[in-house]
């Protein structure tokens, strides 16, 4: 049984882009005409789940991981760092949608502190309700 932890890290690793090709078109290869694998379903248990879990601080910072969908929503889980990382790196679990169209989703618009260098900037991120009202997500 793999740990959450390295599964975070793994997934992180599948989700690397790739390097832009310097000169040319891109040769297609077997693996890119595959189909992308499916995305998957979230439910309120998986998301309080994934947001309580620990999380590998050095693999994660400023990565972002898309997790699944939740509600038709794509849900992605950034974790930003600022100038003393990995030990302030951050998880903020959210959909991935402006702010502005947050509610009319079925979202909640959360202020967010996230680390700027040596200070933090208040930023909106539409995360789920399941997440905008449980401590866990601390």
């Amino acid at each position: 049984m793999i740990s959450l932890t390295a599964a975070w890290a793994l997934a992180a690793l599948a989700l690397q882009p790739a390097a832009a090709p310097s000169a040319g078109p891109a040769p297609v290869s077997a693996s890119a005409r595959r189909p992308a694998p499916a995305i998957r379903r979230l439910s309120d248990a998986d998301l309080v789940r994934l947001a309580a879990a620990p999380f590998d601080r050095r693999a994660m910072m400023n990565r972002r991981i898309v997790l699944g969908r939740h509600h038709g929503l794509l849900v992605v889980a950034d974790h930003p760092c600022g100038d003393v990382c990995p030990q302030y790196t951050r998880r903020i679990i959210h959909y991935d949608l402006a702010p502005e169209r947050c509610v009319r989703a079925g979202g909640v618009v959360v202020e967010e502190l996230v680390p700027m260098g040596i200070a933090v900037l208040r930023k909106p991120f539409c995360e789920p309700r399941v997440l905008a009202r449980s401590e866990s997500r601390k």
